[in-house]
């Protein structure tokens, strides 16, 4: 009785290592960790829109470029791979994620509790905020409680809906592309859009587009890249390049380029 009852408890303790180590695998440890498909396959692959400039764009090459892009190429540089950019829809990003279609995130991902809840975030390597928009002729618009009763165009699935949304009586239309309400809006089928200062202040001087910001920053948006869950040494390495990146002057660099400012901070 005391053999076989020493018997099942080495069995037991056995079980355990192997359930301990098999959990040590599953947070991002094991040989099959994004980090390490990424130094296996030499190839990081960055999931965003791909119609978002100037942050990520087809230019007139018909090659990927903006913000994004010239971020994602310098940590591939730093991490001794190539990138390869999947151009996804909005709605289909996190889903996209989490099914290895891509391995990061790179595309003006606002950091959420809510999105923190499915995917991981590194540190933020964007600070910026929403905006009101109308058109030139609009001089009654430059406050959030303004857009009360007003047709209010914004992303769905995007901060701005929440922002949009806070104030009761908004009539609030969601849209898949930035692209389409900023035409509703320039098109007198919605009095005011809300979007992303650097995005909207890029479009209206690349385009000249007759709309105009007309608030100051209503929110603080922290921007983060988002990695799948249990990959913590994923997202170690890349928070560790980013802050190499701004340390050493880069960062600036790329955030000058197409902002032509300093980034704004925490």
């Amino acid at each position: 009785m005391k053999k076989s009852f020493l018997l099942t408890i080495i069995g037991l303790l056995i079980i355990g290592v192997l359930s301990a180590c098999s959990g040590k695998e599953a947070s991002g440890n094991s040989k099959n960790s994004v980090l390490d498909r990424v130094e296996k396959s030499k190839v990081l692959k960055v999931g965003f829109e791909g119609t978002y400039p100037p942050f990520n764009f087809l230019n007139d090459d018909q090659k990927y470029d903006g913000f994004d892009v010239d971020i994602s190429n310098e940590i591939a540089k730093r991490l001794g791979v190539k990138t390869e950019f999947v151009a996804t829809k909005w709605d289909s990003l996190l889903g996209g994620l989490k099914s290895d279609k891509f391995d990061i995130i790179i595309g003006q991902m606002s950091v959420t509790e809510e999105r923190k809840k499915s995917v991981d975030f590194t540190n933020p390597y964007v600070v910026t905020g929403s905006v009101l928009v109308t058109r030139k002729d609009t001089n009654n618009i430059t406050k959030l409680e303004d857009i009360k009763g007003k047709n209010v165009g914004v992303g769905g699935g995007t901060t701005f809906e929440e922002v949009a949304k806070s104030v009761d009586g908004a009539n609030v239309k969601l849209y898949k592309s930035v692209n389409d309400y900023i035409a509703d809006l320039a098109n007198k089928r919605l009095d005011v859009i809300i979007n992303d200062q650097l995005l909207m202040s890029y479009n209206i001087k690349e385009k000249n587009l007759p709309i105009k910001i007309t608030s100051d920053i209503l929110n603080k948006d922290e921007i983060g890249m988002a990695v799948k869950k249990e990959n913590g040494d994923f997202v170690e390495k890349v928070n560790t390049i980013l802050a190499d990146m701004k340390k050493d002057g880069t960062y600036n660099q790329i955030y000058k380029k197409w902002f032509g400012t300093e980034p704004l901070e925490k």
